[in-house]
């Protein structure tokens, strides 16, 4: 496993330093300044560079759909990733107006996708039903761990120095919500959302799905692999495995929605040096994404209301990361406009 590099201290304070004389009141532009900042360490430079993004979706099914988790049946993953590369679902178009370069993974779909222009790397055909068994051997996991990797490699050696992991899996905000459940130690009731928009049964019900999860791993002592056999799923491990990667060969993690910080804390729990590398984009409307941020450590962009995935929330994003970069590399310091700084008290 490649070694994860630190963010450049040199380079942050050099960003915070410029910063401080640019033409504005210092923590005028807010997040933006930080966000600058921060994405000059990441890039190990004063001035960041322009950011040219990559979107990979990691799709698979879920066993625990047979519980009745979801609004939606299982059949529409398949046939939502046939609308990604047909152009017509939102991250397609997210991708085109962003000029990101979009590919779509199988990590586990149900459903035969062949003949569709995808990256064909089906694990298997969907997990297991985390109610009652493991969704995952630890063989299965280390596969779709290295899915990721190999998604983020191709994504890298493309061009791409910034990365975005979306998911497509019906069913999968539960198994999420597992995950988080068991890396946070926050309740059930305060990390079950609605996902696709269960009523408030089916929200009883996948409340009782999840505890019912983790009661049958309570007693185990699990690392992240094993977290991600017992409680997890093919897409999600295969996004733990890219952000790894990616960070391993230091190129910026951009995360979306209740799935992908899931995966990032899972990423977190099998190498810790993951999570500076981790920008959140957006605060998702699922209960208890807000809660996963604080776990990481991480303030989210915007809060838009999002709740689809697909790595729509951070697409929408892009832009706000590009014109922080241009802000920090385009404006005047006070020197080069004339323009006098901050009085000094006398």
């Amino acid at each position: 496993m490649s070694r994860i590099p630190l963010p450049d201290l040199s380079a942050l304070a050099a960003a915070q330093a410029r910063q401080q004389q640019l033409t504005k009141p210092a923590g005028s532009l807010g997040q933006l300044e930080s966000l600058a900042c921060q994405l000059a360490a990441l890039q190990g430079r004063e001035v960041p560079l322009p950011l040219s993004p990559a979107i990979t979706v990691f799709a698979g099914d879920h066993g625990v759909c047979a519980e009745g988790v979801s609004a939606y049946p299982q059949a529409v993953t398949g046939a939502m990733v046939a609308n990604f590369v047909h152009g017509g679902a939102a991250i397609s178009v997210l991708a085109r107006v962003n000029q990101a370069r979009l590919e779509v993974v199988d990590a586990g779909v149900a459903a035969s996708l062949d003949g569709l222009p995808i990256v064909h790397a089906k694990v298997r055909a969907g997990s297991g039903n985390i109610r009652r068994q493991a969704a995952l051997s630890a063989a299965e996991v280390q596969q779709a761990l290295d899915v990721g990797r190999d998604a983020a490699r191709r994504a890298i050696a493309s061009g791409a120095t910034l990365l975005i992991a979306g998911d497509m899996g019906i069913g999968n905000t539960t198994p999420s919500a597992a995950l988080i459940c068991r890396l946070t130690g926050h309740s059930v009731d305060s990390i079950v959302g609605r996902g696709t928009g269960v009523d408030d049964a089916g929200l009883a019900l996948k409340r009782q799905v999840v505890a019912d999860a983790l009661a049958r791993v309570a007693a185990a002592k699990l690392d992240g692999r094993a977290l991600l056999a017992e409680l997890g799923g093919l897409e999600i491990a295969a996004i733990a495995g890219f952000y790894l990667e990616g960070a391993a060969q230091g190129v910026p993690l951009l995360l979306d929605g209740f799935i992908s910080t899931a995966a990032a804390l899972a990423a977190q729990e099998i190498e810790p040096a993951v999570t500076p590398w981790f920008i959140a984009s957006h605060c998702s409307q699922e209960t208890g994404h807000q809660l996963a941020l604080a776990a990481l450590g991480l303030t989210p962009l915007l809060d838009l209301g999002f709740r689809l995935g697909e790595g729509s929330g951070a697409a929408a994003v892009i832009p706000l990361l590009q014109q922080a970069i241009a802000l920090h590399a385009g404006m005047a310091t006070f020197a080069e406009a004339g323009v006098a700084g901050k009085s000094e008290p006398a």
